[in-house]
This record gives C-alpha cells, structure tokens and sequence, in this order.
C-alpha cells in the first residue's frame, strides 16, 4: 500500500466527500415514516403469532393435563 503524504490525503478525503448526494427532508420524512409503519406491523404480526402459539400451548396443556 502506498504511502500518501497527509495534505494530499486531506484533498483526497474531501473531493470523496464532496461526491456524497444527501436526502432532502422529504426523503428522510417519508423513509422514517416506512420504518414506524414497518415495525409496528411486524410488531402486530408477532403478536399474534405469540397469541397463536400461547392459545394452542394452553389448549393441549388443558387437553393432556
């Protein structure tokens, strides 16, 4: 690897950040409101897996014991 002297090094990190393209506020707006959505359905869909699974535990438990 080569060995870079440290203003160059410098130049060379912002011309590499300059490049960077960042979100607008709608952007970063709508994309948390997706993850807020996305994880409360996971959060409701893994509870009812747990009702599921919890209803049918309780009713082999009550029908065997």
């Amino acid at each position: 690897m080569a060995i870079t002297n440290p203003l160059q090094f410098i130049q060379q990190v912002r011309s590499e950040t300059s490049k960077i393209v960042w979100p607008t506020r709608r952007e970063v707006l709508l994309t948390t409101i997706m993850v807020l959505i996305m994880a409360t359905l996971t959060a409701i869909f893994f509870a009812l897996v747990d009702l599921l699974i919890r209803t049918g535990v309780q009713g082999l438990l009550g029908f065997f014991g």
